[in-house]
């Protein structure tokens, strides 16, 4: 119930019902700058690099974009279903009403980054880069995110929800009250000050008694 109440604050894609299929075995984009109105499935989509193009919405299913760059992108009501983005560069990009479900995404880098009214769902998202990336109404849920990097990022309303965390950094991350209670970690890389406003479960304590060098009895 808890779950449900924290996603409703995330505006969903806005998708028409009639989408032009632009799929192939493999696409070609990169002459192309404002993309709408589409949904690419079961394709590859590489390319080496692609500056400020945009896409509204699309729908990708089962795509390939494995190692492709898109600095400065613009994804406005875009779902991306089943797909493979690892390793993918959308830095410096605008990110707005997208649903990440079902995708790869290790070691995406969405570095300073906006997102807005944005969803990961059940996600294999280790290594993701998100430093100094300005997140407003985010929700991670069910998602695999050890060792990724939230380092000096700006998180308002982000909601993490049941993933793994392990790992993970966020030092210098300014936020409006983080709940880990429900997260996964053995470790977290954050300093104190950082922790101000956070809530974690009676479990949880024990690891974070570590950053004071306490030692707890049973």
């Amino acid at each position: 119930m808890k779950a449900k109440k924290l996603i409703s604050k995330i505006e969903s894609p806005k998708i028409p019902q009639e989408l032009m299929d632009k799929s192939s075995s493999t696409v070609d984009i990169e002459s192309e700058e404002y993309i709408e109105r589409a949904i690419f499935q079961d394709c590859t989509i590489s390319l080496t690099k692609m500056d400020r193009i945009s896409f509204d919405e699309v729908i990708f299913r089962n795509v390939n974009f494995s190692n492709s760059q898109f600095n400065n992108i613009e994804l406005t009501d875009i779902i991306f279903d089943k797909c493979d983005l690892s390793n993918t560069d959308f830095s410096n990009s605008n990110i707005h009403r997208v649903e990440f479900r079902d995708c790869k995404l290790i070691g995406l880098n969405l570095s300073e980054s906006t997102l807005r009214n944005v969803l990961f769902h059940n996600c294999l998202a280790e290594f993701a880069n998100f430093r100094f990336s300005n997140m407003k109404n985010v929700t991670i849920e069910e998602c695999i995110l050890s060792s990724s990097d939230f380092c000096y990022s700006t998180l308002e309303h982000m909601y993490l929800i049941k993933s793994n965390i392990d790992q993970s950094q966020f030092s210098g991350a300014k936020h409006s009250g983080l709940d880990f209670s429900s997260c996964e970690f053995y470790s977290l890389i954050i300093n104190l000050e950082d922790l101000k406003g956070s809530t974690i479960s009676r479990e949880q304590a024990y690891v974070f008694a570590g950053l004071l060098d306490l030692v707890i009895k049973d």
